[in-house]
């Protein structure tokens, strides 16, 4: 475990095994442990294994900003420069996706694959431009509102409703206990962040191989519109998940997995 200073903020950084690198960073309010799992998997698959924690998320400072997606993306960039990784296989779930799609649009030479998971990389919400999910104004409202009224519940409704069936009250309850280290600045922040963000400016310069892992469920990222990115992309693969949700590292880890670790280790 260590902690890389980006500008007087504090990252949270797990760093295991050895090999070809792979880099992960969860969605909204999430951070490393969501992927513990994956972390052995792919360990044990004969790779290194970084988990970022998002400023504002897990075990990293709280600053009051800092949160739209570019600042994100590039206190990623400091990470990977920190760590002096470059050709890796960066990993974003949901929120994250969009900050790893940022990142491989900005820097290619530092990522070489991306993994889109539950997310449609350049856009969180409706546009005239991407026609799917819900437009981002009455969104925004509404969950700022519930963060700033019932941020226990707010927190609760929004992870549950995740899942494409109840999920076990064991996860619900862990899931739930590691977004409320959030804070309800960061929350907000990130919130708009993520639905007015729009990257289709973005599209034609991730010249990557790309895989998406989305679940046909998806009721956050539509399955419908990674398969419109992936129409879009230069080089997509795109593996959909029948009767999955938001969360295949959770609720269908081995196919998830079986489709991960041979793109990360580059086959």
């Amino acid at each position: 475990m260590v902690h890389v200073d980006v500008d007087g903020t504090r990252l949270h950084v797990q760093d295991l095994g050895e090999g070809p690198v792979a880099v992960l960073v969860s969605g909204f309010g999430l951070d490393h442990q969501l992927w513990d799992r994956q972390v052995r998997v792919l360990v044990e698959a004969g790779l290194r294994v970084v988990c970022v924690d998002q400023r504002g998320h897990g075990l990293s400072d709280r600053p009051l900003s800092g949160y739209a997606v570019e600042d994100l993306a590039e206190d990623l960039r400091r990470v990977l420069e920190a760590l002096d990784l470059r050709d890796v296989t960066l990993v974003g779930h949901s929120f994250g996706g969009q900050v790893a799609f940022r990142l491989a649009a900005t820097d290619p030479d530092r990522v070489a694959r991306l993994v889109l998971v539950g997310s449609n990389g350049l856009r969180a919400s409706r546009s005239e431009a991407f026609p799917f999910g819900r437009s981002p104004e009455a969104t925004i409202d509404a969950l700022v509102q519930a963060e700033s009224e019932q941020r226990v519940a707010s927190r609760v409704q929004t992870i549950a409703s995740g899942f494409a069936a109840q999920p076990d009250p064991a996860v619900l309850e862990w899931l739930v206990a590691v977004s409320l280290q959030m804070p309800s600045w960061a929350a907000v922040a990130c919130y708009r962040s993520m639905l007015e963000t729009d990257l289709m400016d973005d599209l034609l310069r991730v010249g990557q191989p790309v895989l998406q892992v989305i679940g046909s469920a998806d009721p956050v990222h539509s399955a419908k519109g990674a398969r419109w990115l992936s129409e879009r992309l230069v080089d997509s693969t795109l593996v959909e998940i029948e009767g999955c949700g938001h969360y295949p590292m959770l609720e269908a880890a081995d196919a998830f997995e079986a489709a991960l670790v041979p793109f990360a280790r580059g086959v």
